[in-house]
């Protein structure tokens, strides 16, 4: 997959949840044998804990950690928790988590509220996120993770060397601290920081026990729940001198960042009312005639509920900042906002700005300057001619789109992809077809909504009328239009496929990503995977799957088999009509080839036994290695040494990636290897739409060393036996275009079948409302008469089995 990590709340909503792909803070590994250190934070840490909430003595009702923020923008949380261990913990110990939602602002607080206890008579300030742990009062260890998966380490050392903890405080006698823990912890007392948040990671010098004194992001301290922030009185009615064009400027980065301006005017376009990423944009009537210049902002107020409403002609004063969805590290744009910001409403039912209308030749068709990798910030904006500064010289204005076609399904949280170029090479059933590194598809707009209305949309269908609202920017896609008014849905009756059943004489053989696999999952999914197999797929002789996890999914307890998840897949398929299936893998060695943490996922065979038998060789497991050897009397044949078998595992190119599965097939007299892949995920590449062009695609090189392991071994296979039958499959992670599957059909050992079907049908996957291939099958010269097809069951619909689609080819 694109990206690996599973996604919470979306779009600019990353403020609030996890980016697809969250990127690593390295932590500084300390030698010392009994201190956990992350490196000291120029930005977020841990501010204030405390335990004793409702306890003996207290007048808080509940424990709380609250986080502080030393740099000057917001610190986006998205993806990260706080963890808590107890003091002296056992081999059995757990850290428990509460996932974060929302960004602390610059200079500012973040309330996490835990635990209430049973005594106590003041409420917490309105806490910015909420859990269920109860701190001890007097000894423990808190950590601030770029994760929501518990952590695991149980010893300072261990703790030291997780690079996704990016602060920890141990306080009372807590083993696992930075160098030592801070003490005077009870149940009337917490320890805190100073107000310059000084973190030179020893706990004991950088904290100090203090009476309570919660803090929220907006500011409020004490007890009881804050109420909105009143409007101000105008006092001072005079616009400033600085209006919105100016503060956004001709570049990415605006000439005031870090400012503090005065009385901006504009009119308020729209308000975004829910959620830790509150706030509104508002937009100058009266715009300059510079096309590089946004005329509208957002105003960023956190938690609070804007006291405004569109129509609002207000002069707003605020810090100027820019917000990076995702964080900095992940390579997106920013976004220029207002923050602490005070609002005067001069008059209220003004017309707003007329929205801008996004035809088909309004956005450029080419994409994005190109920096050679470089960072285009600096660079001035070039509206006519790249779409991306087109974009962002629009950033928070008001734009329009008509009748638009969906190419991208709707997901979980309303949001749909659509094109303004129907025309920009279009799929056969209606979508965007990614069909080469300079061909990102200028016209792909994602739509959201600010108003709770929402459509489900498959690709094809069209979003009729108008749809409008400012156009903002998110670490998942980009630049969104986040509809004030909504469009209607027209169906485009688009349809799952169904597969030609193979003929008698002819073997078929498939491959589908079930996407992460496992008995914890619902039966439901299983049934709608099985009915794929069964129904879309007309029953192939064998199935490679992708993602099959073992027998109690994400638990991390070191169970590696994953029988059971197979035992209750292939009986979903008998239950659907279909073969009993066997089934060949090899288990893995615990957490060592990546996925979802505990699930140990692997690749495996399914097979019908009444029409192919599986050639057993015994000898597989983790870390053999599967080769070529004689067979036969002569040693003219050849068969594997081990069969199921891995293509060597323990090369750096596998390393926390997923190793290939050799197995040995016979059908009709003859004999076929097949070789079923997962490569390692595109986690970590620089987004299409960031900041820096062309983007880096640093997961690449992991990708092309494990493409060339398999041209290795395929290419060993055909110098035994040049007529061999090889059929190689699986999710590449990659396109045809790429170097990785240039490496892998090397020498021509290999036909990608994918480039043989017509170009508009070249897909098995959409991301980012752009359909393309990362799944793939392969052949070697010896497989000559066949028929293959891509089944597209998930990719284009709304309503998923999976995220991809499988296919198949036919072998005469």
């Amino acid at each position: 997959m694109p990206s690996s990590i599973p996604p919470a709340l979306r779009g600019r909503r990353a403020r609030l949840v996890a980016l697809t792909v969250p990127v690593g803070l390295v932590g500084s590994l300390i030698a010392l044998p009994f201190t956990a250190e992350a490196s000291p934070s120029p930005d977020a840490v841990i501010a204030e804990v405390y335990g004793g909430g409702g306890n003996s003595g207290a007048s808080l009702t509940n424990d709380f950690i609250e986080l502080g923020n030393a740099g000057d923008g917001p610190f986006d949380l998205t993806g990260w928790s706080v963890q808590y261990l107890s003091g002296a913990p056992s081999p059995t110990s757990k850290w428990q988590a509460t996932p974060l939602t929302g960004a602390v602002p610059a200079g500012g607080s973040y309330l996490i509220q835990e635990a209430k206890g049973t005594g106590g008579d003041t409420a917490l300030p309105a806490p910015d996120a909420t859990g269920t742990i109860p701190l001890s009062a007097t000894s423990g260890t808190v950590a601030l993770v770029h994760s929501t998966t518990p952590l695991t380490c149980l010893t300072a050392a261990d703790c030291a060397a997780d690079a996704s903890i990016k602060d920890l405080v141990g306080f009372g006698t807590a083993t696992v601290r930075e160098t030592s823990p801070v003490t005077g912890a009870g149940n009337t007392t917490s320890v805190s920081r100073n107000a310059t948040l000084t973190d030179t990671d020893d706990n004991a010098a950088d904290l100090t026990a203090t009476t309570p004194a919660p803090r929220n992001s907006t500011g409020t301290g004490g007890g009881g729940e804050p109420t909105p922030t009143p409007t101000p009185e105008p006092t001072d009615t005079t616009p400033g001198d600085l209006r919105i064009h100016d503060i956004q400027g001709a570049t990415r980065i605006s000439p005031q960042s870090g400012a503090t301006v005065g009385n901006v005017p504009g009119v308020v376009t729209a308000v975004r009312a829910t959620g830790s990423s509150r706030g509104f944009w508002f937009q100058d009537p009266q715009p300059d005639h510079d096309a590089a210049t946004s005329e509208a902002v957002f105003v960023f107020t956190g938690s609070v509920t804007p006291q405004v409403k569109p129509g609002d002609a207000v002069l707003v004063s605020g810090k100027v900042s820019e917000y990076y969805p995702g964080g900095a590290a992940a390579g997106g744009q920013s976004v220029t906002e207002l923050t602490a910001p005070t609002t005067v409403v001069l008059s209220s039912g003004n017309p707003l700005p007329a929205a801008e209308v996004i035809g088909s030749r309004t956005v450029p068709e080419r994409y994005a300057p190109d920096a050679k990798g470089g960072n285009i910030e600096p660079l001035t904006l070039l509206p006519r001619t790249y779409a991306l500064d087109w974009l962002e010289s629009r950033e928070g204005m008001l734009v329009q789109v008509g009748d638009s076609r969906v190419v991208g399904a709707s997901n979980q949280y309303g949001e749909t992809w659509i094109t303004t170029k129907p025309r920009q090479n279009p799929t056969e059933r209606g979508g965007t077809l990614y069909g080469a590194y300079d061909q990102q598809n200028s016209g792909r707009l994602l739509v959201a909504s600010l108003t709770g209305a929402s459509v489900t949309a498959n690709v094809g269908d069209t979003l009729k009328g108008v749809t409008s609202g400012p156009l903002d920017y998110g670490s998942f896609g980009g630049y969104s239009l986040q509809a004030t008014t909504l469009g209607t849905l027209k169906s485009g009756g688009l349809r799952p496929e169904v597969a030609k059943k193979a003929k008698s004489d002819e073997l078929a053989v498939a491959t589908y990503n079930v996407e992460n696999l496992d008995p914890s999952d619902p039966q439901a999914k299983f049934d709608r995977l099985a009915e794929g197999i069964v129904k879309n797929l007309a029953t192939p002789d064998i199935v490679s799957l992708e993602e099959i996890q073992d027998d109690n999914g994400a638990t991390d307890d070191g169970t590696l088999s994953a029988d059971k998840t197979l035992a209750q897949f292939t009986a979903a398929i008998r239950a659907a009509g279909g073969p009993t299936y066997s089934w060949r893998s090899v288990d893995p060695q615990d957490k060592t080839d990546g996925g979802e943490p505990g699930g140990n996922i692997r690749n495996v065979f399914l097979f019908n036994p009444k029409r192919v038998g599986f050639v057993d060789h015994p000898g597989g497991d983790a870390t053999t290695a599967v080769k070529v050897v004689p067979a036969g009397k002569h040693g003219k044949d050849i068969t594997l040494s081990v069969s199921p078998g891995r293509i060597n595992p323990t090369s750096d190119a596998w390393k926390s990636s997923r190793k290939p599965l050799v197995g040995e097939f016979t059908f009709r007299g003859d004999q076929y290897f097949v070789i079923g892949n997962h490569f390692n995920s595109k986690g970590g590449d620089q987004p299409m739409y960031g900041r820096f062009q062309p983007p880096v695609l640093s997961s690449e090189t992991q990708r092309l060393a494990q493409a060339k392991e398999v041209n290795t071994f395929v290419s060993g296979l055909l110098s035994k036996d040049r007529s061999a039958k090889v059929v190689v499959l699986g999710d590449l992670n990659d396109f045809p275009f790429s170097p990785p599957v240039e490496a892998l059909t090397r020498g021509r050992v290999l036909t990608d079948l994918m480039s043989t079907l017509p170009r508009d049908e070249r897909y098995s996957y959409v991301y980012d409302g752009n359909s393309q291939t990362l799944d793939h099958i392969l052949v070697s010269p010896g497989v000559r008469r066949l028929s293959y097809d891509v089944v597209h069951v998930n990719a284009e619909f709304a309503d998923q089995a999976s995220d991809h689609d499988p296919q198949v080819v036919r072998i005469g």
